[in-house]
């Protein structure tokens, strides 16, 4: 044995797998013609450090020295997996499969790289030639069972799991396996109590344990699953799974505490990929300290797991793209795949809040029926798993009594949503009954309170499943369930799956389709409503003028307008925007650098926290200056919640496209700053020309990017038109559809009580 080699071997002894590589790939740097052992040590090891492209790299020059050697085709097949490089898994695992027939290891390992590929009757059949000649292998019944599961095969699937755990109560995989179906039946006690018998059997199992936290959180149980984990934290103080999972547990209601976790998660572990995402997503949404550093921290730790890339997996790309979003980081967000691409890949592994990001890379009427499919691939999973657990319906009501309609969101508080929806409450219609339903986590608030006060009922459960909820909902026997929030944070769309009322609609919240089939209708008016109807999955409900209107929660006078307009006090025009960043892109940056170009000296603010992040101004700086826009014409006002007086600072508000401002648009409204927008084909680019056309100024609205540019250097030049709308666009509003909230709560109960 050499020098590098004994070196290895004892590093190996100790623990120090990273020194060890290093060691043997000395060795082999010094002489490639080692024994096969060597290469099989260097794979095995570079495996367990999760540096998976360097191991098929290794792999890949291992069976050319050693080609018909099992053990190395093997490795390479199971490597292969990790790097969801499929095809060429099942290609060297069929090599060892010829090479040695009667071992099962890589006939295993190709059934599991079958399942990865969905192609679950082919692992099938695979695994039953295995299972016939050795029944007692534990292992290759649980396989066995994996591959019925996956088919919906349940109960023989559930047979074979129960023998494996049979044959081996060790086996901790099968056990999870086990638990896994019931969870995916949404059977929490039966699960549960199979996690128990798993747990006599394997006490203090991490992975049972951490399995049991889990369970509790999937079925909205975080306090207990928090209870159960800080129970555990005295026994396990460094045990980086379980910091990882109270991490997760408390970012759901306290950020910072579960940041505290995650870092500590990350500092035990850090070869956990999953580790890391986690805390650079719980970073990327802390709203508390300094916003613009937790994005920073979140974009730099993004970049430097990128080298793992592989290994982010659905969840790990859509936090990835999340934070490089937030800083308008565009080439590394093209370099993450494709429109269609990442969009199949969120929509099939049940991440609906990731299509929201994928409305402002919309570009071609292409791109819009694409961006329905995904949203109908989500809806088609949901609809598949709420079967599984039907809502049981209560007896019929005696006819003729109050029609009972029912509102759910987590944001019927100080939130957006509720802003908008307040005039259904203020106003409430003597014929209905209306009930709310939240999953809100934080605690309530004075806006909260007003509306749980004023509806018949508000049940208000923030630890609550998706099913249970579906069937809380059906109990109160709705004649029709509106969904204001989609799939935002805290919501729980998928409970629409069930259909826990007759007549469902979606509202307000999610500008897009949810794509689900138990939705029946979707909330619109003639402006925002598209011209081709089949851009909406569900038969539009249409109100007459408006599809919402001014809250007096946010709109009122209490904001005051400056006097003069901001060119006047300043000696400039300021263009600009308070819209989020997942808005942007460059295309719009550049349609406003290039507004900027046109009207000497002029300025653009951007009203956001994200203002101070270096990455996030210097990416903005290079869009503008490539229209010509030095940095000493770009204005960040950093701001998060209180940017109302802002809006005294912009003589023109420019909005994004084509997922256009809604939220915004009334703001900068009500604050007597006219804006400009650019009009596309679906729900989603309509939303300013609605509320604009509803205020009487229609004449903004844009129907290509030269008018838009256009519209907004004549406004521009109108100082006279910018002067009375700042003293009178307030009042335009309150008289316009818009303002006019008790005559709008009577269209929106008469539109519903049309269809129920």
């Amino acid at each position: 044995m050499s020098d590098r080699l004994a070196l290895a071997e004892a590093a190996l002894k100790t623990g120090r797998r990273a020194e060890a590589i290093a060691h043997i790939l000395a060795a082999l740097g010094e002489n490639p013609e080692r024994p096969v052992g060597v290469y099989r040590a260097l794979l095995l090891q570079l495996y367990r450090e999760n540096r998976f492209a360097e191991g098929e790299d290794w792999a890949e020059r291992a069976v050319a020295r050693h080609p018909r050697d099992f053990e190395l085709w093997n490795m390479r097949g199971v490597i292969l997996r990790q790097l969801r490089r499929y095809p060429e898994a099942v290609a060297a695992l069929d090599q060892a499969i010829k090479i040695q027939p009667s071992h099962p290891s890589p006939a295993i390992n190709k059934a599991n790289v079958l399942m990865d590929m969905g192609e679950y009757a082919r692992a099938e059949g695979l695994l039953a030639k295995l299972v016939r000649h050795a029944p007692k292998d534990a292992e290759l019944q649980r396989q066995y069972g994996r591959s019925l599961m996956r088919q919906g095969k349940r109960e023989p699937a559930r047979a074979r799991l129960r023998q494996a755990v049979a044959l081996n109560k060790g086996l901790v995989e099968a056990w999870m396996d086990l638990t896994g179906l019931f969870n995916e039946e949404h059977k929490n006690a039966e699960a549960e109590a199979t996690l128990d018998k798993a747990l006599a059997a394997n006490p203090d199992h991490p992975r049972l344990l951490e399995a049991r936290a889990l369970l509790m959180r999937r079925a909205g149980e975080a306090r207990r699953a928090e209870a159960y984990l800080r129970e555990l934290l005295p026994r396990h103080p460094n045990a980086a799974w379980l910091h990882y999972q109270l991490g997760a547990t408390l970012s759901d209601y306290d950020r910072e505490a579960g940041n505290v976790h995650l870092r500590r998660a990350v500092e035990l572990a850090p070869e956990k990929v999953e580790y890391r995402l986690s805390l650079i997503e719980s970073l990327e949404r802390t709203r508390s300290g300094d916003e613009a550093a937790n994005i920073e921290e979140a974009y730099q730790l993004t970049r430097a797991a990128m080298p793992q890339r592989a290994e982010f997996g659905p969840s790990g790309t859509k936090i990835a793209n999340e934070v490089l979003i937030r800083v308008c980081a565009y080439d590394e967000i093209d370099a993450l795949g494709s429109f269609r691409d990442l969009g199949r890949e969120w929509a099939e592994s049940g991440r609906h809040t990731a299509l929201l990001k994928q409305l402002a890379r919309v570009k071609s009427h292409e791109d819009r029926v694409e961006l329905l499919e995904q949203h109908r691939i989500w809806g088609r999973r949901e609809e598949a798993s709420a079967a599984l657990r039907p809502v049981r319906r209560p007896p019929a009501r005696a006819a003729g009594g109050k029609i009972r309609l029912g509102f759910m969101s987590s944001d019927l508080r100080q939130h957006p949503v509720a802003y908008f929806a307040l005039p259904l409450f203020e106003h409430l219609d003597p014929r209905f009954e209306v009930f709310c339903y939240s999953f809100y986590q934080g605690q309530e608030d004075p806006l909260q309170r007003y509306i749980t006060e004023r509806v018949s009922a508000y049940r208000w459960r923030p630890d609550i499943s998706a099913p249970d909820a579906a069937q809380m909902i059906a109990d109160d026997d709705l004649d029709m369930l509106i969904e204001l929030g989609g799939s935002t944070y805290m919501n729980k769309l998928e409970v629409m799956a069930y259909k826990p009322a007759r007549k469902q609609a979606s509202w307000l919240g999610y500008p897009h389709s949810a794509g689900l089939s138990t939705i029946d209708y979707f909330v619109c008016d003639p402006y925002s409503r598209p011209e081709q109807t089949d851009l909406i999955l569900e038969q539009p409900l249409t109100m007459p003028h408006t599809w919402l209107a001014l809250g007096r929660a946010v709109f009122s006078d209490h904001h005051p307008l400056a006097e003069q307009l901001p060119e006047e006090r300043n000696g400039f025009i300021t263009f600009g925007t308070a819209n989020n960043p997942h808005k942007y892109s460059r295309e719009v940056l550049r349609a406003w650098a290039r507004v900027v170009a046109a009207v000497p000296g002029s300025r653009f603010a951007f009203v956001r926290p994200e203002g101070e992040g270096a990455t996030f101004r210097r990416n903005i700086l290079a869009q503008f200056a490539l229209e010509g826009v030095g940095e000493d014409r770009v204005i960040f006002h950093t701001v998060r919640g209180k940017h109302m007086p802002f809006y005294n600072e912009i003589d023109i508000t420019l909005d994004p496209f084509p997922l256009t401002g809604g939220t915004t648009t009334t703001e900068s409204l009500w604050m007597g700053v006219p804006l400009v927008t650019l009009v596309g084909e679906a729900f989603f680019e309509r939303l300013s020309y609605s509320i604009l056309s509803n205020a009487g100024l229609g004449d903004l609205c844009a129907r290509d990017l030269e008018q838009y540019q256009a519209l907004a250097l004549k406004l521009a030049g109108d100082r006279e038109r910018r002067r009375a709308l700042r003293r009178d666009l307030r009042e335009m509003v309150r008289q316009s559809p818009l303002g006019q909230t008790e005559a709008w709560a009577k269209d929106f109960y008469d539109m519903v009580a049309r269809v129920v």
